[in-house]
């Protein structure tokens, strides 16, 4: 089959000074590999490739390089995915390695809400909360193993009951309260939880959002449930320090739900050890955040970025959290809000980067953001001319990362010793057997592959929920090349080293034999300031034939006249593919996404093959649920 070449840029828009790569944590890690094992990794890319060759000595290394405590002498005792046996006879708790980072000169968390003034929350504050919850627990009779969930928007108190749970053992999971009950139901429910740990509401875009009622529904539809604790609960402080639980390396800490766009969400846990070492290398080595940072990233406890975030306090950082909208009462209240708190490192989304473009913001003129060094991008590809519109007008590292829920981190993104090149992720992360393969499993380099990961990652699932014989696990990553994961991405490694990501491979677009990835449509069409967000899919029909429409929806006061459509096509003719222009361009109410904000193609794809809208989506994982109805009146039967 063909593939379409890619093109990369020949100029990097952010190149390290040599004072950067000095001074970056991952070469202070790099001088101790060196002196531990007698090899030389004079840059990243060296460093990288000793990283996965040997994958004992490396996760090794960066267990006594951060000093996690006594460990066992086997670091991996089975390589085989699923199944590798990670750090047998090890013990660990999330939280230790938290609370010797514990100080008295920065706060642990600041709290931004619309609702209300800033909030500063002590070190002490927080481990003293948490003691104190988890003596809640215990004395409720929450044992080890144990589910504790939260239906709580971003704020202080879902960290404090998260690290409690953990403290003790018990296995926590959340939903934010932008989820219906139904929606938090089809989740949580699943885990037969002990305590529902419960908010009354959220602020969002300047309304207070009252959630009683739902918190009252998952009350109902939880009968394992033996307490329910609000945040009144959560404000009494300990005077006796946190006690933790030794626990096995692999004991669950968490589940995290995929979007369940189909079916019920599949619920992934992750262990205590396999998080720490993962979060650690991702958040101080390739992130380089450390204890006189301030770690600001937009999310919701229902994503995965969430658990990212409270990473930062392993390495002693302050993290935020904020309960509001990112573009509330103003398109740029994200960067206000970073400048208002110090942050030295930004999270967002590429959505929320295209929105301040149209908006005309501009950032580094309207805000101080001069403690801001570094921007964080993730959630679905950065387009190229967003990459440098952030360089132009914002003026720091930008790191976009691709990973994902399944490991809970990334494994491409940014580090401070490697350039950044526009709409590319500057280099596989530590750690991370990295691959581009096609279908015969062969590594392919400059063209089109599948994202594939070859050798195992701590921080892979343990299992899935409710999966004993491991079969949904298998099906998930394994089921095309046995034994490799298989993410489900189009990827172009480049020459340089940098990865392209060009969207999910079960919604591409393969037209007359030549494949391409839709976020290629996307970039160049929402590039234009007539539109404000498209979705394009193609659909093989009975016949024979191939269906590929583009849906777009237009900005603010705009019709899409034949100026318009010959407009889009032109831009995708040149930019993308003349063989990509689009069968029909029609106008959209808008596109709907999962509640992580991830574009619906495939069920929409499988809704234009003539499915069931009933089978191909489960309503409560849309943003948007009406807007399925609307697509359904498009078919073409």
């Amino acid at each position: 089959m063909e593939r379409p070449l890619t093109t990369t840029t020949e100029t990097p828009q952010w190149v390290p000074s040599e004072d950067d790569i000095v001074r970056a944590r991952v070469t202070d890690f790099a001088r101790f590999a060196e002196r531990r094992t007698g090899g030389a990794y004079p840059d990243y890319q060296a460093l990288w490739q000793w990283s996965v060759d040997d994958l004992e000595a490396f996760w090794s290394a960066l267990w006594d390089y951060f000093d996690l405590g006594d460990r066992g002498s086997t670091v991996l005792e089975s390589t085989e995915m699923p199944g590798a046996q990670w750090f047998p006879g090890t013990t660990c708790n999330y939280v230790d390695a938290i609370v010797r980072n514990a100080r008295s000169d920065r706060p642990a968390i600041i709290s931004v809400s619309e609702g209300g003034p800033d909030r500063e929350m002590s070190w002490d504050e927080l481990l003293g909360r948490t003691a104190a919850f988890a003596e809640k627990l215990r004395a409720g009779g929450v044992a080890a193993g144990d589910r504790v969930v939260g239906y709580l928007p971003n704020i202080a108190e879902a960290v404090i009951a998260f690290l409690a749970t953990a403290s003790i053992g018990a296995v926590w999971s959340a939903c934010g309260q932008d989820y219906s009950a139904k929606a938090a139901l089809d989740r949580l429910g699943q885990l037969e939880p002990t305590v529902l740990v419960a908010a009354d509401g959220y602020h969002f875009a300047g309304k207070y959002r009252d959630k009683r009622a739902d918190v009252a529904a998952l009350r109902e539809g939880l009968p394992t449930l033996k307490a329910t604790f609000t945040l009144t609960d959560l404000e009494e402080v300990s005077a006796r320090g946190l006690d933790s639980v030794a626990v096995p390396f692999d004991h669950p800490l968490w589940i995290l739900f995929s979007s369940g766009t189909t079916g019920l969400p599949k619920g992934i846990m992750h262990g205590h050890g396999g998080v720490v070492v993962e979060h650690l290398k991702a958040v101080a080595l390739q992130s380089d955040i450390g204890s006189e940072d301030t770690f600001f990233w937009y999310t919701s406890p229902s994503w995965m970025m969430w658990n990212f975030q409270v990473a930062g306090l392993l390495v002693g950082a302050t993290i935020v959290c904020y309960d509001g909208s990112p573009n509330a009462p103003e398109p740029d209240a994200l960067w206000g809000i970073a400048a208002r708190v110090g942050a030295t490192v930004l999270g967002t989304s590429p959505g929320y980067v295209l929105g301040c473009i149209k908006a005309d913001a501009d950032p580094a003129q309207t805000h101080d953001l001069s403690a801001l060094r570094s921007i964080g991008i993730t959630g679905s590809s950065l387009p190229a001319s967003s990459s440098q519109w952030l360089a132009d007008h914002v003026g720091v590292h930008v790191a976009s990362i691709s990973g994902g829920t399944d490991v809970v981190s990334a494994f491409i993104g940014g580090v401070p010793t490697v350039p950044v090149w526009p709409g590319e992720l500057s280099a596989p992360f530590l750690g991370v057997a990295l691959d581009s393969w096609d279908e015969a499993g062969t590594p392919v380099r400059g063209e089109v592959g599948e994202l594939v990961v070859t050798k195992p990652m701590p921080s892979m699932p343990i299992a899935f929920w409710n999966d004993p014989d491991q079969s949904r696990y298998r099906d998930a990553y394994f089921d095309t090349y046995p034994g490799v994961w298989r993410h489900g991405d189009w990827i172009t490694i480049t020459d340089h080293g940098s990865v392209i990501v060009h969207g999910r491979s079960d919604s591409t677009l393969n037209r007359h034999g030549i494949r391409m990835g839709s976020s290629d449509i996307y970039q160049a069409v929402e590039g234009l300031p007539e539109i404000a967000e498209a979705l394009v899919i193609g659909a093989e029909q009975p016949d024979g034939g191939y269906w590929m429409p583009l849906f777009v929806v237009p900005a603010e006061g705009v019709e899409l006249d034949d100026a318009l459509r010959q407009r889009i096509n032109d831009v995708i003719r040149t930019e993308v593919s003349p063989r990509h222009v689009p069968d029909e361009i029609i106008v959209a109410p808008g596109v709907p996404h999962t509640r992580t904000g991830k574009k619906l193609e495939v069920p929409i794809k499988k809704l234009f093959q003539g499915r069931d809208a009933a089978t191909v989506v489960d309503r409560s994982a849309i943003d948007d649920p009406d807007l399925l109805d609307w697509y359904v009146t498009q078919r073409r039967d």
